[in-house]
């Protein structure tokens, strides 16, 4: 369907483009149901009843029950009396949109559904604009962003998700969804289960405990269900049998989770954290179709193809305790190997014989650390070598003792119950109070407007509750991240929380950077690197390569090469290494500039599958436009292994170490099993970097 539509008697309707087909039909009890969705082949969608079993929305609210208790996000009242009233349908530039609204009588709720999707990619985005159209209040405990059921028997699937802890990012894991859900014999029982498979975030890092993802995977024909949830502050996803079949419900923050409840007053209206969903293949092809999506959401930066190179002085190098003296030699190093921006981490503002972590807050440099020119001489500095200067800023945290924690009101800080949340000594800004913004607006005015800064590292090190006013202040956050961006628009922003604690497709849609960890062993890094795709898009993904004066030749080569295809965060004491040791860091950082321009549109995947945290032998693909890269790791075990490659079978192909210059074993292509045998030498940990050319 294209154009415009609104009728309220209208029992069947589709939407879509060439990349996706959605179907929609009106139940016997009046509920409006996606009856089918389907990628471009149509065996990539849920079959689907007319009378497919759940409505397009769930909804718990106070005094509003659920049609049968129990944890799950499905059978909610309100949903249940949603009836369809219209829809229409438009498209604006390269995204269809479809807006369907449905209304419950009883309560006055009128509930506005949207989907969205990139023209020929088989994704769909969604989220729920609620309304009180009643007489009286109503406090929303939960509503569903996306629901879909008619998905296939847990018998037959597969249900993927990763946990995302602090040092330990992006570990993925596969088991059957029926490990989950006992068959209870829904048949004697008349009546639906109660158990569910259930996945949350915690406190106000989005991703820390899991990644806001996760996916179905039909065993028999391959069909997967690949989603995200947008949300920088809180969400939930929760999938189990219903029906015939299964179901899938993702939304935002919850009153069960997260401590989060919404009061409509009659006028009022909230809009859910967005969801997408990805359709495909297998896990890869979904990735795909999800990757394509990530690129076409985000905002447009020439960082995204530019790609510089980023040197950062924190990690295995100065860890907060940057000075001009330990900074002049370590730029030029920087310089001289071919770094192209410079940022100083966490410290520069440090003018405190206490410590810094409960005082920070005021963004105004240390005359101690930087005496002699102050902190403009060393940003001359890195202006004067050729790079673009940056600067770690915490912007959301106050410490106790920051005099910015007496200056500013209450209202500017996030507050439980009238309190302000104090964490670990310090206290969290809430951006939805002007004073909050203003402070921030005047700190970065002055260092990027009056300092010449172009990089912006932005941390978030503490975690406070979900519930309050969290989501409220997320909103604000991103929002001013925007407004950041309107008014300096060549800066480059990198999103950080203690690493990869705010891997998000939210705040993935405005950063143009994201930390992936804060890991310091080269050797624990590879399963991060190699998994950081499936939560990010290569050329937005920051991996450290931090190689030591103190390490041998293979292990400079070896925490270099673990980033050549993604974005190098390079660290490390350059400034004391020998000059064969610098030219192991040019080389490499050559080899990342000479395949750079290929990331952008390259696509991920894993002829190993998708690494395990003590997997010996790990590999990452990226396929490219008629060029495929592999960045192989070998950390211990058998010196040699067979890759599977097969969207090459059947063509010639060369295969070429690229990483490091001086290879540490041999790869051969066997076209008649369209595999790359991989030989590595000794029984010291390698990584390769190997590109495909095929003809």
């Amino acid at each position: 369907m294209t154009g415009e539509a609104a009728n309220s008697a209208v029992e069947k309707f589709s939407w879509g483009h060439s990349g996706l087909e959605v179907h929609f039909a009106t139940a016997s009890d009046g509920a409006l149901r996606i009856t089918r969705l389907s990628g471009p082949d149509a065996t990539a969608g849920p079959p689907g009843a007319t009378d497919a079993p759940l409505p397009l929305v769930e909804i718990t609210a106070l005094g509003h029950s659920s049609g049968w208790s129990g944890p799950r996000f499905v059978d909610s009242a309100l949903g249940g009396r949603l009836r369809y009233r219209s829809h229409r349908a438009r498209r604006e530039g390269d995204e269809h949109r479809l807006l369907i609204e449905l209304h419950d009588p009883a309560s006055g709720l009128t509930a506005e559904v949207g989907y969205f999707s990139p023209d020929g990619v088989p994704v769909v985005r969604s989220r729920v604009r609620l309304r009180n159209d009643g007489t009286a209040p109503l406090v929303i405990q939960s509503v569903s962003s996306l629901l879909l059921g008619g998905l296939p028997s847990p018998d037959v699937l597969d249900v993927h998700r990763a946990r995302n802890d602090w040092l330990a990012e992006c570990r993925w894991s596969v088991e059957p969804l029926r490990t989950h859900l006992a068959d209870i014999g829904r048949g004697v029982h008349e009546h639906e289960s109660r158990a569910c498979l259930a996945v949350s975030s915690r406190g106000s890092w989005p991703t820390d405990g899991h990644l806001a993802m996760g996916a179905l995977r039909d065993r028999t024909d391959g069909r997967t269900w690949l989603w995200q949830i947008e949300s920088a502050a809180a969400w939930r996803w929760d999938t189990g049998e219903f029906g015939d079949g299964s179901y899938l419900a993702l939304g935002g923050p919850t009153d069960a989770d997260h401590q989060w409840r919404e009061r409509l007053e009659p006028g009022d209206g909230f809009t859910t954290e967005p969801a997408a969903l990805a359709l495909g293949h297998g896990f890869e092809d979904a990735l795909a179709a999800l990757t394509a999506y990530r690129r076409a959401v985000r905002r447009p930066h020439p960082d995204h193809s530019a790609l510089p190179v980023v040197f950062n002085d924190y990690m295995n190098t100065l860890m907060g305790d940057p000075t001009t003296k330990k900074l002049l030699p370590l730029i030029d190093a920087a310089a001289e190997v071919g770094a192209e921006y410079f940022c100083i981490d966490s410290g520069w503002y440090d003018d405190d014989a206490e410590g810094w972590w409960d005082s920070v807050g005021a963004w105004l440099p240390s005359d101690r650390r930087f005496p002699d020119g102050g902190i403009q001489r060393v940003i001359a500095h890195i202006h004067g070598r050729g790079m673009v200067p940056g600067l770690w800023l915490e912007p959301e945290v106050v410490g106790v003792r920051s005099p910015v924690a007496v200056s500013l009101p209450d209202g500017a800080f996030v507050r439980r119950d009238g309190v302000r949340v104090t964490e670990h000594g310090r206290h969290q800004l809430d951006l939805r109070h002007p004073a909050a913004r203003a402070h921030l607006d005047a700190a970065v005015d002055r260092i990027v407007g009056e300092w010449g800064v172009g990089y912006l590292k932005l941390d978030y090190n503490i975690t406070v509750s979900p519930g309050g006013p969290l989501l409220g202040h997320v909103r604000a956050w991103l929002g001013w991240l925007r407004s950041v961006l309107d008014r300096h628009p060549g800066l480059v922003i990198e999103n950080c929380a203690s690493g990869g604690m705010r891997m998000d497709g939210a705040s993935l849609t405005v950063a143009q950077l994201q930390s992936t960890s804060d890991q310091q062993d080269p050797l624990r890094y590879p399963p991060i690197a190699a998994a950081a795709p499936t939560a990010v898009p290569p050329e937005q993904g920051a991996v450290w390569a931090y190689p030591q004066p103190g390490y041998t030749d293979d292990e400079i080569t070896f925490t270099l090469g673990g980033a050549l295809l993604g974005r190098i965060h390079l660290s490390g004491h350059l400034d004391h290494m020998s000059e064969g040791q610098l030219a192991l860091v040019r080389d490499a950082l050559g080899t990342y500039k000479a395949l750079r321009h290929d990331l952008p549109l390259a696509v991920p995947w894993w002829p190993l599958g998708l690494p395990g945290w003590t997997d010996e032998w790990l590999a990452l693909g990226l396929r490219g436009q008629g060029v495929t890269y592999l960045s192989v790791w070998r950390r211990a075990g058998d010196t040699e292994r067979t890759l599977p490659v097969p969207h090459l079978a059947g063509q010639d192909v060369t295969a070429e170490i690229m990483h490091p210059s001086a290879p540490a074993g041999a790869v051969s292509w066997r076209q008649g099993g369209a595999e790359l045998l991989v030989e590595v030498d000794g029984d010291r940990p390698v990584c390769l970097l190997v590109r495909l050319t095929a003809g």
